[in-house]
């Protein structure tokens, strides 16, 4: 079998995973949310790798045009210029309260994030990681997310071999990746969250980079104590690094971008930081439908009482 074929099969199984009654049947009610025109709902993130429900859960919705989410005009608009766009969920389903952080985008936006060529590395290195598709509307739509989800393991071993040792474990080919892109982000975890992320899911890493390498057409030498080394000649290396220091320089303005969009476009963004108050601190802060409604204009006046309450100092 073809090595990208091969790959394409390890990823299909990977998301065919069922997930639990509540976060399918979510998934399923983001997915009606479109008005027929998802094409899947994935499900990744901390809640995945850990098979938990607490806290926030993390959705993507691929929708067919931005156009397809319910909400203002504006917020269509900003979809189409700087995806993706961001949401807070809070419901009950199947007898459970379930938070979730919801992003959508269209389709083909995530097919193109998915790609060596792009200047934005977010997209790829997520879905390089775990995910599920919770939720597809056809066999033929969960096929096109697979060959995406293909194509962002490749790119990322591509870069995994330009970014790391010249000879190396495969675990060690991941952490340098990883480390690389959280650093290309506005991110505020600890520095060992790429450490983290590989050993979780060590052998999955492990299996995945010499097929991902050999599926992305990367020659790689198996060595007698078990490290792999990518044949990439140092002119090649040398020109890859001069590629991923655009995508460095690129990578904080974009988010810095998407931060100033969210505060747009963000729904539910009061809900939001009220429960990441009473996470975090303990206290419940009670909103009315005005500061639902205009969380911006809001915002002095929550600050204001999250002050006198010693939250904030």
């Amino acid at each position: 079998m073809h090595a990208r074929a091969l790959l394409r099969e390890r990823l299909d199984a990977e998301s065919r995973r069922r997930p639990v009654a509540a976060v399918a049947a979510l998934a399923a009610r983001l997915a009606e949310r479109a008005g027929g025109h998802a094409a899947a709902v994935l499900f990744y993130g901390s809640n995945l790798r850990e098979a938990a429900l607490e806290g926030v859960l993390d959705f993507y919705v691929l929708l067919d045009r931005a156009g397809d989410w319910p909400g203002a005009r504006s917020a269509a608009m900003a979809l189409r210029v700087l995806p993706p766009n961001v949401g807070y969920l809070e419901c009950e389903v199947e007898g459970v309260t379930l938070r979730a952080k919801v992003a959508v985008m269209t389709f083909a936006q995530f097919h193109a994030g998915m790609q060596r060529a792009t200047l934005d590395t977010t997209l790829w290195a997520r879905f390089s990681q775990p995910c599920m598709l919770a939720w597809t509307r056809s066999a033929t739509d969960r096929d096109r997310v697979l060959d995406a989800l293909t194509d962002a393991v490749c790119t990322a071993a591509h870069w995994a071999a330009a970014l790391g040792p010249e000879r190396a474990g495969a675990a060690d080919f991941w952490r340098a990746l990883y480390a690389r892109t959280y650093a290309a982000e506005l991110r505020v975890e600890r520095g060992g969250r790429a450490a983290d992320l590989v050993e979780r899911d060590a052998p999955r890493y492990a299996d995945l980079l010499p097929l991902a390498w050999s599926a992305a057409g990367l020659a790689c030498e198996p060595q007698d104590d078990g490290t792999l080394a990518p044949r990439l000649t140092a002119a090649a290396r040398d020109a890859a690094l001069r590629r991923w220091q655009w995508r460095a320089r690129l990578g904080k303005p974009l988010n810095l971008l998407r931060l100033l969009k969210a505060a747009f476009t963000f729904e539910n963004a009061a809900d939001y930081a009220a429960w990441k108050v009473q996470r975090h601190a303990g206290v419940r802060l009670e909103l009315s439908d005005w500061q639902r409604r205009h969380p911006l204009l809001a915002a002095p006046g929550i600050w204001w009482r999250l002050r006198r309450l010693g939250v904030l100092r």
